[in-house]
């Protein structure tokens, strides 16, 4: 049963319904053991955080801050600010001082609510140039507030101003006037082509989006969802959302790195997620296959094979398996596949939204071989998170983004870009007139900048419009397809495709380093940094060959003819990636123009 209540509402209504069964599990900012609040206490803590903003003076649809990592603390703001009819606006745990100015003083943010140290020092040293920032409130008790530092204090000390909710009556007449045409978010983008935007979401697109997903989407109150992508990230806020709705336990994720620890702990039996963490999902069992004797690898790879007529030949088709594939395909998956999902904490899975790039149909194709329920979709920002996505249950087609959602109409252009009509769709970009009347048609279709087409029902999608590269022979690359390709193989961790106005395709190519010495140290190549790995010739023929295998089924023109391995990854730090870790082709370009260069010049 869903509970789509206006957000302002919506932990009271949930709560009166679960009451003290569990709501959240967490650990503390740096802590080790896994902690858990029913559905009151997490309403008590949003009532004392509505009331102590009341007593701060935050006001009806002013924006606050919150800039910070998973934690139980970011939901208690998020609800507490709608709880009064404020607007929060999520800043990524990993956000540059610049970035944070930027926002802060587009937003005109008084009050910002930050994580740990290293984000409430990134904070104090912006402080002075942000003329509307007034109050940095912390999450992470063990942060060391700078002496003298009167604008900061810990959440804790926060909460302590709602003591006893003197300000109740008035919370809930502000719930009583609040609206569907409300502003609950402004989500600013990645930016990967310039200064961010900021995209406004209503809590009557929160609502229409609970309501078309509800139906689609089979999450219930007997799930276990572990959050582990940013709640800054739309994907994993609307989801997020939509498993309260429905009384799921929430498994609070605070550190992404120890999201496979997090999993063998917690058990979840729901996550979203995007395709990288597939990938590396299916690099490591490939490694394991590997490296096992004999015997194992041809069993497994007969599991793989049995799994995959089973569950994408068949089911995915919508055709019945024969009695002889569905017993043999059993017996494997309770002895085989079960182990592999033992080992990744998945025992009990249910399914897994999986969004934000393009999925390779090989991961895709292995997670359902092994008997994990990938959910693979298509959204943005502008569209609250789903556009399209595969229906629990019913055929699928691998490659696709699935079927559009109910009260979604898509459209696509002469030009091939797909356009967005409905109630989930933003009516804009903040303080940006300009921006939000090119991104819309003359009828009222949101432009989505993506090119795709539709078949059957289910919507494909080719690459970013701007991001179609054109060669100087005048063919066109998709630069994340391609990427995609080489992003399966385990010796390879990142991959940015160069083409546009160039005579071939080239990459540059960041490996996966310890791999890379592994394999230098067995062939007994000698080495002293990573420099001299990546120029070695004898590892730089083994890439090409493993490449070569990977892009057979790529026309001529597509194929990587040159790649340059690089020593040192890409970075945020260099521009070189957005907060959502999306390339910065631009940066790229110019970062790495002498390897670029040279991979064009005349041999």
């Amino acid at each position: 049963m869903q509970i789509n209540s206006h957000l302002s509402r919506l932990v009271y209504d949930v709560a009166a319904h679960f009451g003290d069964r569990e709501a959240l599990i967490y650990k503390d900012f740096g802590g080790k053991v896994w902690k858990s609040a029913s559905w009151n206490q997490f309403l008590a803590k949003v009532k004392q955080a509505s009331n102590a903003m009341l007593n701060l003076g935050i006001g009806v649809q002013e924006n606050i801050g919150v800039f910070s990592q998973n934690s139980v603390q970011y939901l208690y703001t998020d609800f507490g600010a709608w709880g009064i009819r404020a607007v929060t606006i999520p800043f990524y745990a990993t956000s540059s001082e610049q970035q944070i100015q930027f926002i802060v003083t587009d937003a005109k943010i008084r009050f910002l609510f930050v994580g740990e140290q290293e984000q409430y020092d990134k904070a104090r040293r912006i402080f002075s140039t942000c003329h509307s920032l007034q109050k940095i409130i912390v999450y992470d008790p063990m942060v060391h507030i700078a002496e003298g530092d009167t604008t900061a204090m810990h959440f804790d000390d926060f909460l302590k101003l709602g003591e006893g909710l003197p300000r109740q009556s008035e919370v809930e007449t502000l719930q009583q006037s609040a609206s569907m045409d409300d502003i609950a978010n402004i989500l600013y983008t990645s930016g990967t082509t310039g200064d961010s935007k900021g995209v406004i979401l209503s809590m009557g697109q929160y609502h229409a989006a609970f309501v078309a997903n509800g139906k689609c989407v089979p999450v219930t109150d007997k799930d276990r969802v572990l959050n582990f992508l940013p709640f800054t990230h739309i994907f994993e806020k609307g989801w997020k959302i939509l498993c309260i709705t429905v009384g799921a336990r929430l498994i609070v994720n605070t550190y992404p790195q120890e999201v496979q620890q997090t999993m063998r702990e917690t058990h979840p039996t729901c996550m979203s997620s995007v395709p990288r963490f597939w990938e590396k999902v299916y690099m490591g069992v490939q490694e394991k296959i590997e490296s096992s004797g004999p015997l194992q690898r041809r069993l497994f790879r007969h599991a793989l094979a049995v799994g995959r007529k089973h569950n994408i030949e068949c089911l995915a088709n919508g055709k019945r398996p024969s009695m002889a594939l569905h017993l043999e395909y059993e017996a494997l998956n309770k002895t085989v596949f079960s182990l592999v999902r033992k080992e990744l904490g998945l025992e009990n899975a249910h399914f897994f939204p999986t969004a934000g790039a393009t999925v390779s149909p090989h991961v895709e194709e292995f997670v359902h071989s092994i008997g994990l329920n990938m959910v693979v979709g298509y959204g943005l920002t502008e569209s609250l998170a789903t556009v399209s996505c595969d229906h629990l249950g019913k055929p699928f087609t691998v490659g696709s983004v699935g079927h559009p959602i109910e009260g979604i109409s898509v459209k696509i252009s002469e030009e091939g870009e797909v356009l967005l009509k409905g109630p989930t769709i933003t009516r804009g970009y903040y303080n940006r007139d300009d921006i939000t009347r090119n991104s819309f048609t003359a009828d009222g279709y949101f432009r989505t900048g993506d090119s795709g087409y539709m078949k059957n029902g289910e919507l494909f999608l080719k690459d970013r419009i701007k991001d179609l590269f054109k060669t100087s022979n005048g063919k066109y690359i998709a630069p994340q397809m391609i990427e995609s390709k080489l992003l399966v193989d385990k010796y390879i961790d990142q991959v940015a495709v160069i083409a546009d106005q160039r005579k071939f395709v080239s990459a540059l190519i960041v490996p996966v380093y310890s791999l890379l010495e592994e394999y230098a140290r067995e062939h007994g190549i000698t080495f002293d940094s990573r420099r001299d790995l990546c120029q070695n010739k004898q590892i730089n023929q083994m890439l090409r060959d493993r490449i070569d295998t990977l892009q057979q089924q790529l026309a001529h023109y597509e194929q990587i003819k040159r790649f340059t391995l690089l020593p040192d990854g890409f970075s945020l730090e260099r521009g070189e990636l957005t907060n959502t870790l999306k390339i910065k082709r631009r940066v790229l370009n110019e970062n790495y123009k002498k390897e670029i260069d040279n991979m064009y010049a005349e041999s």
